[in-house]
């Protein structure tokens, strides 16, 4: 059983320490800030999980204990880089892009415009009006 268990965790952490290498790679090589984003949030993300599931798959075969830190640290890194990815893609796209490149947001006014603030607070004629204070 231990013999199996070690054959597992190995490949756990050789497709882990590949996932990484590939992030890291794509971080450096990958031509704009774009792409450079994609590449350690999906691939390191997969790299650093599988090290770590490995370590609990350790803890729990030889050591015999369930290692819950390990756990909780996988579930925050898968939880919070994809949201760390998309908030530095947004901000990036409200500095370098323009309107004409986003894609219809479905509304005349959207939460994801590209309008002055002064433009979104005076609504359109045929819509009801709000009471400010």
């Amino acid at each position: 059983m231990t013999g199996l268990a070690e054959i597992v965790i190995a490949l756990m952490l050789v497709v882990a320490g590949i996932f990484g290498l590939v992030g890291s790679v794509g971080l450096a090589k990958l031509p704009d800030p774009m792409t450079r984003l994609h590449a350690p949030t999906k691939a390191t993300t997969l790299g650093v999980g599988g090290v770590l599931i490995a370590s609990m798959l350790y803890f729990l075969v030889f050591e015999g204990t369930f290692s819950f830190h390990e756990l909780l640290i996988t579930l925050f890194l898968f939880l919070t880089a994809p949201i760390t990815g998309h908030f530095l893609a947004k901000a990036w796209l409200h500095r370098h892009g323009s309107p004409a490149d986003l894609p219809p947001t479905g509304g005349a006014r959207g939460w994801a415009s590209y309008e002055p603030a002064d433009d979104r607070r005076r609504a359109p004629a045929d819509a009801p009006r709000r009471h400010e204070d």
